[in-house]
């Protein structure tokens, strides 16, 4: 047994230190007695000591060049509590810049400053930032359920978007305010984004852990900029250490349906101009706030749940708003684009009344953007086509200043008459929905798509029909393994990805996984060029090792790596096809009979699979038939997918009315 003081790892993490799936641990566990006794946890959840589980991989050879932040974090995280593991992970940062400043005798333990000057040390021989980012990026995850943070896709929109709606323009620089900044996300985006001279950012965290990082992490986005930060540790709405400034552009991502917010001490105060937020509406305080920190033409983007948008206790602040010109837009997001991620968050665009008589009048209605449709549910990590999405709300919004512009589809003008009623309902969907309803041109090129894949599947029912099989002999066949032993094909495993930066899109080859056939088959990651792991090109075999995902197919287009559970076999082509191959080991049945267990979520042992004994000219015939009912295969999906969409969109438009026929 280990000491009392040693670190705890479990499985999850070990198998990420030695950069293999956690099934690999769990069998280096069961076939090797010297590997280290479980020191703690339970038999589903064992931990094991760090140093021995780090001696025991370097003994066997099973520890990959890695460096020593993964052995670094469990250190962290071994420190218990989440404050003071974030407090250390901070003060490393502030030492990685200074290397001859000394630690702070602040409210860590002994441990943690030690741990802090190791950990600094290190940072300053690895990269302080790439240290202090990983550190940070553990820290976060491992805490998820506790904090709500800011995708840097998401912080990078909301940046922009502030930006480009902003009137104030003036030779002073820009100042930027978060009342509520976390660990930064929003704040580090617009230092990233804006790259003119004169920048301050002001933010205010009341959680000194989260204070304390968003300091560390502005820290190293300044170097070698002259920026000014500063960022308080407060209550922004109930104690506001920054009252009194103006800022160009405000960017907020407030806690969601906190009711402990300061209600009955804040009922006086000034910052309610368009009236006393209800307890229940706390983010309409935030709004309000935001608005009282803004210059004249200034801009704040805010994030917020859509139920604010039509909640009824706020409809008084949201008219007013609105009959000000402060409410210039709302966007309504994908599902997916920050936490929670099952909710269809929406971005609030305020602006605040220019000062110059020469500054365009704000138009009398409202831009409502409806942008869930970009969400992708195929993705392996929850978040919409940033990329797309961005491109689609920033074209949107230019009609905040340009009324001449064309609206693209799901963004509306709502003049404030049709929004000033009872509800006062601000949700993009609300108004979006009858102006996205396919038109008679585009119902009848439905139709015609919908023609053509049931005659395509016309043509293949008649081929596949005709097929002719003999009664039941008994068939020779040959399993993968067999046929590996032959030299008829090989057979490599995927692999689980390494942690390491993501690559640039121009050096990367796509990552494919299970999650991913689960899905649409889109492969979702990026591995860089030239790395260490199972690559398939065209004509390779591609087999799915689980049961609920169990399928092969040839691969077709530009090399693709594979990660766990999927297998590539390559053919010798003077005695195998590799369409032949594919259809005989993708059948069901073959499937159940390799399958470890009876579960949807085990194994298949892919060296089991059978495979017909046939000389390679009468393969040809099987491979073509095969490719024939693939073909059909994907075609029945197209028709099931044009006639859904097509009910849909004949049930709307008679729905509307105006039925000639």
């Amino acid at each position: 047994m280990s000491t009392p003081n040693a670190v705890p790892v479990s499985l999850a993490e070990i198998a990420r230190i030695a950069g293999v799936g956690r099934a690999a641990v769990s069998n280096w566990r069961r076939r090797h007695d010297s590997f280290p006794t479980r020191i703690g946890g339970t038999d589903v959840s064992p931990q094991f000591s760090l140093a021995e589980v780090e001696q025991w991989l370097r003994d066997n050879g099973k520890l990959k060049d890695i460096g020593g932040r993964e052995f670094l974090w469990p250190r962290f995280e071994a420190l218990g509590s989440r404050d003071e593991s974030g407090l250390a992970i901070a003060e490393s940062a502030r030492l990685m810049r200074a290397p001859r400043a000394r630690v702070s005798p602040s409210e860590l333990s002994p441990a943690a400053r030690e741990l802090v000057s190791e950990a600094a040390r290190l940072g300053r021989s690895e990269g302080p930032r790439e240290t202090f980012e990983f550190l940070l990026q553990r820290w976060l995850e491992t805490h998820v359920r506790q904090l709500s943070t800011t995708p840097s896709q998401l912080a990078s929109l909301v940046t922009r978007i502030a930006l480009a709606v902003r009137l104030s323009r003036g030779e002073g620089g820009l100042t930027v305010f978060d009342p509520a900044c976390g660990t930064g996300h929003l704040s580090a985006a617009a230092m990233q984004e804006y790259d003119g001279s004169g920048l301050v950012v002001l933010g205010c965290e009341r959680d000194p852990a989260l204070a304390a990082l968003a300091c560390a992490r502005l820290g190293f986005v300044t170097e070698n900029r002259e920026v000014r930060t500063e960022i308080a540790t407060a209550d922004a709405l109930r104690d506001d250490p920054f009252a009194g400034v103006r800022a160009d552009i405000a960017l907020c991502n407030p806690p969601f349906n906190e009711r402990d917010w300061g209600y009955e001490e804040l009922a006086t105060d000034q910052r309610w101009t368009h009236g006393l937020p209800p307890r229940t509406e706390p983010e309409l305080a935030w709004v309000q706030h935001l608005l009282s920190h803004l210059k004249p033409g200034g801009a704040a983007v805010i994030v917020l749940p859509p139920a604010v948008a039509s909640r009824k206790a706020g409809r008084r602040i949201r008219g007013s708003l609105l009959r000000t010109g402060m409410l210039r837009a709302v966007v309504a997001l994908p599902p997916g684009s920050a936490q929670p991620h099952s909710v269809s968050l929406q971005l609030w665009v305020l602006r605040a009344a220019p000062d110059s008589p020469v500054s365009p009048a704000a138009s009398q209605d409202a831009l409502l953007v409806d942008a869930t449709r970009f969400a992708r549910p195929g993705a392996r990590e929850p978040g919409p086509d940033w990329d797309a999405l961005g491109a689609f709300v920033l074209s949107a919004l230019e009609v905040l200043d340009h009324p001449d512009a064309d609206l693209p589809e799901s963004a509306v003008r709502v003049p404030l008459l049709d929004l000033l009623d009872d509800e006062v309902d601000v949700t993009p969907g609300r108004y979006t929905a009858s102006s996205t309803e396919p038109s008679g041109i585009e119902l009848a090129a439905s139709w015609g798509r919908l023609g053509a894949s049931l005659a395509d599947l016309a043509g293949h029912v008649q081929y596949l029909s005709k097929l002719g099989f003999e009664a039941e002999t008994p068939q020779a066949t040959a399993t993968v393994g067999d046929l590996v032993k032959a030299g008829a094909l090989t057979l490599r495993a995927g692999q689980q990805p390494s942690e390491t930066a993501a690559p640039s899109r121009e050096a990367a080859v796509p990552l494919l996984t299970v999650p991913d056939l689960l899905m649409d088959g889109t492969p979702s990651g990026l591995l860089p060029v030239g790395s260490a792991h199972t690559i398939v090109e065209g004509g390779d075999v591609v087999v799915a090792g689980v049961v609920r995902a169990f399928k092969a197919w040839v691969h077709e287009g530009p090399p693709m790596a594979l990660g766990p559970q999927l297998y590539a076999l390559r053919v010798d082509q003077e005695k195998l096809d590799a369409h032949f191959l594919a259809g005989c080991l993708r059948a069901p049945a073959n499937g159940r009979q390799a399958g470890t267990h009876a579960s949807s979520s085990s194994r298949v042992d892919i060296r089991r699979l059978q495979v017909l004994q046939l000389p390679l000219e009468e393969q040809t015939a099987y491979a073509e038939t095969f490719r024939r009912l693939t073909t059909f295969e994907a075609l029945l999906a197209k028709a099931d997918d044009l006639g859904k969409g097509l009910v849909s969109d004949v049930s709307d438009r008679l729905a509307a009315g105006g039925l000639t026929a």
